[in-house]
């Protein structure tokens, strides 16, 4: 069993940073597909960014709306994952939510392919 807590979520004003922190324990954190996630009140949740391995290095994706403005990392020695947020706008405004998907793999931007989730952090980007 793999549990997921996020910390790190608050209120920013508009062009503000923010980093998002997510503990894991159980499992093999270091072979793990970690994604970041968002549901905005009466939306969807997205895909927000995404980290995994291959040969022993790790690699990111994000999804347009904020490419160039977060990046995601990780660090295997505290089985934190984190998603630093630069330029926060009003639109970022979310639950902010970490998953883990523990058969790894490139390219998974749905819900329903990743295994665990965390409770999620509360993201208020004020204008």
């Amino acid at each position: 069993q793999v549990q997921l807590v996020e910390s790190g979520g608050g209120l920013v004003q508009t062009g503000g940073s923010l980093r998002l922190s997510c503990a894991a324990s159980g499992g093999t954190f270091s072979s793990y597909t970690m994604g970041w996630f968002r549901q905005a009140p009466g939306k969807e949740r997205e895909f927000v960014a995404i980290n995994w391995s291959r040969y022993s290095a790790y690699y990111a994706d994000y999804a347009d709306s904020v490419k160039g403005r977060f990046s995601i990392s990780r660090d295997n020695v505290k089985n934190t994952v984190y998603l630093q947020m630069n330029s926060l706008k009003p639109e970022d405004t979310a639950v902010y939510y970490c998953a883990a998907r523990t058969s790894g793999g490139r390219w998974y931007t749905k819900t329903y392919e990743y295994d665990y989730w965390g409770q999620g952090t509360q993201v208020t980007v004020s204008s």
